[in-house]
């Protein structure tokens, strides 16, 4: 789960992390100008939204007086960035600065391993700075039982080239931010900018969270930092029902048993549709190893239930569950949904007791349903079938 930035200051004050002037969180412009005025000072008015680049996109703005914080929210309050619609913004006292860094810590899944990163070219993308001058942009490992003591932190300032003045005041954070890192089992904390103020303090003034969904458990607290109003119907009623469900913007729904396989399916569909008016994947759903009548169920029903759906293709290779136990779950879940399955399935088996998988399919002879042999073959008619709009 991705925090928005005022939730991730947060997070990180909880952990002592310097995190500089207070903030306020408005839905309102009014309620820009009476923080502004309440404070008394020029402000910062920041669109809250899980991407990046907002500043760029007229996202973040400073002003200059109450009445100028109102009218900046009321532009900001409603843009669009990156596909993302600001709903709220942040409004905090503006901040002096000398200098900008950059500063996270990161799962490194392509290594299996944590990775510290850090540079003293702050304040801008920092895949701008990886492209065009890399050497700035220092990367430490950081072992998973080790961890990031104070030494650690002086190795990652170093490598970084941070000025002599600061360096302990960043190695200090570091820590703090390590801390915050572990504690709340993310997989991302980034501050960008991290800043040094005319008076010598270091205080991160932006951050970016992102928290491990399977550590929730731990973390009870963690439900509350979800934004229900901005998250997808479909994935959260999915979620609900215990789906690895992800929306996608096509016209074939996709139901695959393991994510290698989903991800796989997702492909096909999409070089088949190039043949068939342009037809694109309409989600991602790996209903795992277990395929019994209620997990079809739920997956065919939250699947039909998105309006952008036309046909949906099942792509299942029997292992553990065998491709009986699909087809069965399928029938039954036909049955379940009654009326409400009103859209083509294309259904391909294959691997464990396929044969009498698709004796279960041709024997229920359902309206709806056409077995195809291969993956490429049944992604083909799919993508027809949802061209046509069947």
């Amino acid at each position: 789960m991705d925090l928005y930035e005022y939730q991730a200051k947060d997070l990180f004050a909880q952990h002592g992390v310097p995190v500089g002037p207070p903030q306020r969180v408005v839905e309102d412009p009014a309620d820009a100008r009476a923080a502004a005025a309440e404070w008394g000072s020029r402000v910062v008015v920041k669109a809250q939204v899980k991407t990046g680049g907002r500043g760029k996109a007229g996202g973040v703005k400073l002003a200059v007086d109450p009445e100028d914080a109102e009218v900046k929210a009321g532009a900001i309050l409603g843009l669009d960035i990156k596909g993302h619609v600001v709903r709220r913004v942040l409004v905090t006292p503006a901040s002096e600065i000398a200098e900008e860094y950059y500063v996270s810590f990161l799962l490194d899944r392509t290594r299996r391993t944590f990775l510290a990163m850090a540079s003293v070219e702050g304040g801008m993308d920092i895949e701008e700075v990886a492209a065009t001058n890399p050497a700035a942009l220092a990367k430490v490992p950081v072992d998973a039982l080790a961890g990031v003591d104070l030494a650690k932190a002086r190795e990652i300032v170093a490598a970084a080239t941070f000025p002599a003045e600061v360096a302990e005041e960043v190695a200090a954070v570091l820590v703090k931010l390590w801390n915050t890192f572990v504690a709340e089992d993310a997989t991302l904390v980034e501050v960008n900018p991290l800043v040094r103020d005319p008076r010598g303090n270091i205080l991160a003034l932006d951050g970016k969270v992102t928290l491990d969904g399977n550590a929730d458990f731990r973390h009870p607290g963690h439900g509350d930092l979800v934004d229900k109003a901005a998250e997808n119907e479909l994935e959260q009623r999915a979620k609900d029902k215990g789906l690895n469900y992800v929306k996608l913007d096509g016209q074939v729904g996709v139901i695959g048993n393991g994510a290698g396989l989903v991800m796989s399916t997702l492909d096909v569909v999409a070089y088949a549709g190039e043949r068939h008016q342009g037809v694109k994947p309409a989600n991602f759903l790996d209903i795992g190893g277990g395929a019994s009548a209620q997990v079809m169920t739920d997956g065919l029903e939250i699947i039909l239930g998105d309006p952008d759906v036309r046909s949906v293709f099942v792509n299942v290779f029997g292992g553990i569950t065998a491709c009986d136990a699909v087809a069965n779950g399928i029938v039954a879940a036909l049955e379940i949904l009654g009326a409400e399955a009103a859209k083509p399935l294309v259904v391909r088996l294959d691997g464990n007791n396929v044969e009498e998988g698709r004796r279960i399919l041709a024997e229920a002879d359902h309206p709806l349903v056409t077995v195809v042999d291969t993956m490429d073959n049944a992604a083909d008619k799919a993508a027809e079938l949802a061209a046509a709009g069947v």
